[in-house]
């Protein structure tokens, strides 16, 4: 099956989770639930925007003299006035006296006593923050399935927003499978690795804002495959690492069947990833991905991070990976029948592969920042201009 269809098959299956309220702390990279829209301006009130004195402009040019007659610091507004031939010292964010219409920087006067003298010629309106400048209330300041940012955060916050609603909380189960996989830490028997995959795709997980609730590590025996399936069928998504190919020893296929998941794809044309599947067990969306670290890497980059985005209440032009344009920096073939996903590093522009291209070499893929997307058959000359994906 083509990458595109296959994603598009997984898509329609994955259905956003109901929204929650949430502490507004809590909410970076999530999914607005509902529009929002600003309860009060800001400025909530016309303030300084610099510590100086607050004055009539049009009775101050370069060398008048003021009667400093009172002082007006940031907080609780005193209801002071001013009038001209009159000064008030002013702090920044300070509410700006009745009849003032500018403030004068304090770098910009000379202290003489009780009085200031205006060293500059002063412009109506100047170092004045007006109310409602940045926000008027009643403004729309987050639109229903828009990522909530820190800088979102900071503006929700700035209007005293306490709680928000957002896309549900996404639980995911993650299993890893193979008899020659040991724990990190273990002592390795002979024919053994360190099993790598359950840390990189709960990374990767993690990365995306879903609660891993659980990581289990099954030898290649159906029953301790059937039994983690059927604990983690409890998530909104599972996801599988191994066993999903064609071997005697891979068993997961035949698993899902036992425990009664209906398996809707298996095998998509994408290098490195071909013995991919996806499938349902009630509301569980079940994802079986290569065992191959490389191979498990872009398949999830691919198919598992726009589902899990979907789930979160993400819109759908932001389930794509971020592309953005740049030359290649070395000739590229794919002699493959199928869609390559070559790893590599962009850096001013130039995207270059780096390092061993098979679906086993991790190295090369710790130091790699962006994927480009070679058709079959297809070759890229040195200096071609290419769109190539991120993940960060």
């Amino acid at each position: 099956m083509q990458q595109e269809e296959a994603l598009a098959r997984i898509l329609q299956e994955v259905q956003p989770l109901p929204a929650r309220s949430i502490a507004l702390a809590d909410a970076v990279d999530c999914f607005a639930a509902s529009d929002i829209f600003a309860p009060v301006s800001l400025p909530l009130f016309d303030n300084s925007a610099m510590d100086g004195y607050a004055v009539v402009a049009n009775s101050c040019v370069a060398g008048t003299r003021l009667a400093v007659i009172d002082e007006q610091p940031a907080g609780i507004d005193r209801g002071l006035s001013v009038a001209p031939g009159e000064a008030i010292r002013i702090f920044t964010g300070a509410p700006v006296p009745r009849g003032a219409d500018a403030i004068v920087m304090q770098e910009d006067t000379t202290v003489a006593g009780s009085e200031i003298v205006i060293n500059v010629t002063v412009e109506q309106g100047e170092f004045v923050r007006r109310r409602g400048a940045d926000v008027v209330a009643g403004q729309k300041i987050l639109s229903a399935g828009e990522r909530v940012r820190p800088a979102t955060i900071g503006l929700l916050a700035a209007q005293g927003i306490a709680d928000v609603t957002v896309g549900g909380e996404v639980r995911v189960a993650i299993i890893s499978t193979g008899d020659e996989l040991a724990a990190p830490g273990a002592v390795l028997q002979p024919g053994q690795i360190y099993e790598s995959n359950s840390s990189l795709l709960r990374a990767l997980s993690e990365k995306r804002g879903v609660k891993v609730v659980s990581v289990t590590h099954c030898p290649d025996r159906a029953d301790a495959i059937r039994a983690a399936l059927r604990a983690g069928a409890a998530c909104d998504a599972m996801i599988i690492s191994g066993g999903v190919s064609v071997g005697a020893r891979d068993l997961v296929k035949a698993a899902l069947a036992q425990v009664g998941a209906e398996l809707q794809l298996w095998r998509v044309a994408v290098k490195p990833g071909k013995p991919f599947l996806f499938g349902r067990a009630g509301q569980c969306a079940m994802f079986g991905l290569p065992g191959n670290p490389v191979s498990a890497f872009v398949t999830f980059l691919l198919f598992v991070r726009p589902a899990l985005l979907r789930l979160m209440g993400a819109p759908d032009d932001a389930l794509s990976l971020p592309s953005v344009p740049a030359r290649l920096g070395a000739d590229v073939q794919n002699d493959s029948e199928r869609v390559h996903y070559i790893r590599g590093v962009i850096a001013a522009g130039i995207f270059t592969p780096f390092g061993r291209q098979e679906s086993h070499a991790l190295f090369g893929l710790s130091r790699s920042n962006a994927i480009l997307k070679v058709g079959p058959a297809e070759l890229l000359a040195e200096g071609a201009e290419v769109n190539i994906f991120t993940w960060g």
